[in-house]
């Protein structure tokens, strides 16, 4: 079995479960990180040959710091020398015994299930990166309205794992028609509630309904 098996485990878990993201804790070194674990999406060019997973690195203490590796069950797809330097890792020449044992290390930290250590400092960077996919300001964090997407088009994975991670009520009561998607804004003043948000959504889809009879 391959160090990294359970990367491939927390993948399908991922897919089954209609996530595009999920989140964990790492320490390597006395420095905490969040490690974010990313799909690809299937249209992605820049995806690396052989990458099963892109992971990103964060230090806790400032997530500005990060280091973005594409991943496979054997290895992080980067060079040992961006390794090291980001972990701090001195060159030695028994180096390659070293990088196993930094995988083997890893490797005890991935989950085998998705969700498994959401906190509220894993949602704000799994939120970030999410608005960031969807080329969407990180700062737009309050939701506002539900809307229907036209010509009959799905909601991104992305818009529908940030509005399940920050609003998961009004997920639950909307998130059955994949056409219908959330809008969110950097003013906290425009947030709505999840009875707002509903009650305006049915309003505007009556109103259209109506108009197409």
């Amino acid at each position: 079995m391959n160090v990294l098996e359970n990367l491939r485990v927390l993948k399908k878990d991922m897919e089954s479960n209609g996530w595009v993201i999920d989140a964990f804790p790492f320490t390597f070194k006395a420095v905490d990180y969040i490690l974010l674990v990313k799909l690809y999406d299937e249209n992605d060019a820049k995806r690396p040959e052989y990458a099963l997973l892109e992971l990103e690195f964060l230090k806790k203490n400032d997530i500005s710091d990060n280091l973005v590796a594409p991943a496979n069950t054997m290895r992080l797809l980067i060079t040992p020398q961006e390794l090291r330097t980001y972990f701090g890792i001195e060159w030695s020449e028994n180096l390659r015994d070293i990088l196993s044992q930094f995988y083997e290390y890893l490797s005890g930290f991935i989950p085998l299930s998705v969700g498994l250590h959401r906190t509220k400092e894993i949602d704000v960077a799994m939120v970030e990166s999410l608005s960031k996919s969807d080329s969407e300001d990180p700062r737009k964090l309050y939701c506002f309205s539900a809307k229907r997407n036209p010509n009959d088009g799905n909601r991104s994975p992305y818009n529908d794992n940030k509005t399940r991670i920050l609003r998961p009520i009004l997920y639950s009561k909307l998130s059955g028609d994949p056409q219908v998607s959330f809008n969110y804004s950097l003013e906290e003043s425009k947030k709505k509630s999840d009875s707002e948000i509903i009650s305006n959504f049915s309003s505007s889809h009556k109103l259209t309904a109506s108009r197409k009879i």
